[in-house]
């Protein structure tokens, strides 16, 4: 009986794994993803992470780790209303973003391969780790 729960388990595995394999971008996707402004979403990252019990400083030393941009920074261009897309044309991204790795919303970022759209998914995922728990030093990686 055990053996047969845990090949049920494992064979439920395998197909979650196949279909986020699968899971690619489309043209329209990546689109909708420039054209959102980062002033529309940075007040969901500050109640994800807050209903979490993380600070909203902890979320902006994330943030300035992977985009280099200041509270001021962030504050100018959310009273500007830019795009992700003019949001990380500015940003001077962390040489160590590239070992964010992972799967956030159903895709791996490893398999993205739309710049923009990877980039967008690597701020997600740092900061869907900090609401999660992962301590400071493990998010901010350093190789």
């Amino acid at each position: 009986m055990l053996h047969s729960v845990r090949l049920i388990i494992f064979i439920r595995i395998q197909k979650l794994d196949e279909n986020i394999k699968q899971m690619k971008t489309t043209p329209e996707h990546n689109k909708r993803i420039a054209e959102m402004t980062f002033a529309a979403v940075y007040p969901h990252y500050v109640t994800k992470v807050e209903k979490k019990g993380r600070t909203k400083e902890e979320l902006l030393q994330v943030i300035e780790w992977l985009t280099g941009f200041s509270e001021t920074d962030l504050q100018k261009m959310i009273d500007e209303k830019v795009t992700f897309k003019t949001f990380f044309e500015k940003a001077n991204l962390n040489p160590n973003a590239e070992l964010i790795k992972g799967v956030i919303c159903g895709y791996r970022i490893e398999e993205i391969d739309n710049v923009l759209t990877k980039q967008v998914r690597y701020l997600d995922k740092l900061i869907d780790e900090l609401a999660k728990g992962r301590k400071m030093e493990k998010i901010l990686r350093e190789k």
